[in-house]
């Protein structure tokens, strides 16, 4: 007796697909749809803190502009409105300095409410 062939079937519209054995969506419309159910599944809390680390991430980098390293003040940074309560790892020196980064953009605290903003050299 032979086997009735599986019909496969998109993953987000349920349709039936054709082409390579590995296809899971029917467009680019359901793939794109189905990855953004996915991604809004996350819960608020992991959002929301994703989202302050990009805005940290992009505040450094505005703030830092084309320098290799520039002081700021810590008012400038709050009236950005970054947040001091987000960053995505430290990074202690030799002299035992802490720098606080958002991905590759970084800030050492100074004396008196001002801020080191540095960015990390590529690692290759």
């Amino acid at each position: 007796m032979v086997q009735p062939i599986a019909v496969r079937k998109c993953l987000y519209c349920n349709k039936a697909l054709s082409g390579r054995a590995d296809k899971k969506f029917c467009n680019d419309y359901c793939r794109n749809a189905y990855n953004n159910q996915l991604k809004s599944a996350n819960s608020p809390i992991v959002r929301n803190i994703n989202n302050a680390l990009i805005k940290n991430r992009r505040i450094l980098e505005t703030m830092l502009g084309e320098e290799k390293m520039v002081k700021q003040p810590k008012e400038k940074f709050l009236n950005h409105g970054f947040s001091f309560k987000y960053f995505t790892h430290n990074y202690t020196n030799q002299k035992g300095n802490i720098y606080f980064f958002c991905y590759e953009f970084g800030y050492l605290p100074l004396d008196h409410d001002w801020f080191l903003i540095v960015k990390r050299k590529d690692e290759h």
